[in-house]
């Protein structure tokens, strides 16, 4: 199940390389939430790394995530997986909300438009 958040980049972690190859690097994004902003950690893993490399901190993001969950020494963990990042603010119902128009179109006045 693929989940998204929308918020502003407070923090992005340099990449991890661990010796069995597998690399991971961590972002976290300010989620505004009611009258308490959270925090949110995401990661993004292996080839999806390099989906980090171009965005700055401060940057408007919408991240879609995966949830991911795991036990160890009966304890449960959850984390937030990320696998897309599309930068500016995103449209309510994810379509692109710019209106498209001919500049080069001739202008007719002539209508009968009382107004």
């Amino acid at each position: 199940m693929t989940y998204e958040l929308t918020g502003k980049v407070k923090l992005i972690q340099d990449p991890q390389t661990f010796n069995s190859g597998f690399t991971k690097r961590e972002m976290v994004v300010t989620v505004e939430d009611g009258k308490y902003p959270q925090d949110i950690n995401v990661e993004f893993v292996q080839d999806k790394v390099a989906l980090l490399d171009s965005l700055q901190v401060g940057q408007e993001v919408t991240v879609a995530f995966d949830i991911r969950g795991r036990e160890y020494n009966g304890r449960y963990y959850n984390n937030l997986v990320g696998w897309k990042i599309q930068t500016g603010a995103p449209a309510s119902d994810g379509f692109d909300q710019t209106p498209a128009y001919d500049q080069n179109a001739p202008v007719n006045f002539d209508d009968d438009v009382p107004f």
